[in-house]
């Protein structure tokens, strides 16, 4: 074999091997369309949304109504799209929590079931769909953080579904609804509403976040950047909203 073949050949095992760290290690750019995911670059222009595309009108609209925390006619939306077995965004996890609590009703906060198709995320989907059934008695977002804090429990646990159980007696749900509601259809319905919608913003890795419709970089997922962007949409939003009418003036003195 002559030294071209030689590095032909060897070009396949050294991407596996690169594909294989990055699942292995839990990485950021974990992808569901099977090609190497590409890391986000920092943007470096001032103005965020003329790098970025935007989320198209006619996309999917995911699940209705979405798990959202916040003002729903807040002038800023935040949309996470993130995976319960991502070790990123569990990491993020605490971020978007100070990010909601910070900024409360002034954003609309969204959370996307986004479970990525990786044999290394095999208890994803399930995750998503229990986190949803939890929803449906009004426990979505406890739920989702037992998940996350609990992500290392679960995820290399044999009987993970038992922990899943656990979390939910923790939370005070009713556990025969809870597995009515994992084995009907509602639950995966959110989460597949949920997915098509990421797909068609070609979303491939998580976390992905938008803030009003423009990409984050994952490099800008700290809190105080992620402040800054929203800051900046939130003075944008009044500086465009229509000026207060003048009280008008009293003449019957």
């Amino acid at each position: 074999m002559n030294k071209q073949n030689q590095k032909k050949s060897g070009m396949p095992i050294a991407i596996i091997a690169i594909v294989l760290l990055l699942v292995v290690g839990g990485g950021i750019y974990l992808v569901t369309t099977g090609k190497q995911g590409t890391p986000p670059k920092a943007n470096t222009s001032t103005s965020n949304a003329a790098k970025t595309p935007g989320i198209p009108a006619n996309a999917p609209l995911g699940a209705q109504p979405p798990n959202q925390a916040g003002s729903p006619t807040a002038s800023v939306t935040v949309e996470e799209f993130a995976d319960f077995q991502c070790g990123s965004c569990a990491a993020a996890n605490p971020i978007m929590s100070e990010i909601k609590s910070t900024y409360g009703s002034r954003i609309r906060f969204i959370f996307r079931n986004y479970p990525l198709s990786i044999p290394a995320h095999d208890k994803a989907y399930d995750a998503a769909v229990t986190a949803e059934a939890a929803g449906m008695q009004g426990k979505f977002w406890e739920m989702q953080n037992q998940l996350f804090t609990n992500q290392q429990n679960w995820t290399s646990n044999p009987n993970y579904k038992q922990l899943w159980n656990e979390y939910a007696q923790k939370l005070g749900l009713d556990l025969a609804k809870l597995q009515s509601d994992i084995a009907g259809i509602a639950a995966k319905g959110r989460v597949d509403a949920d997915l098509q919608r990421g797909r068609a913003l070609n979303v491939n890795s998580t976390p992905t976040v938008y803030i009003n419709g423009v990409s984050v970089p994952f490099t800008e997922m700290k809190v105080e950047s992620l402040k800054r962007i929203i800051d900046a949409e939130l003075e944008k939003a009044a500086s465009t909203a229509p000026a207060a009418k003048p009280a008008a003036e009293n003449t019957n003195k």
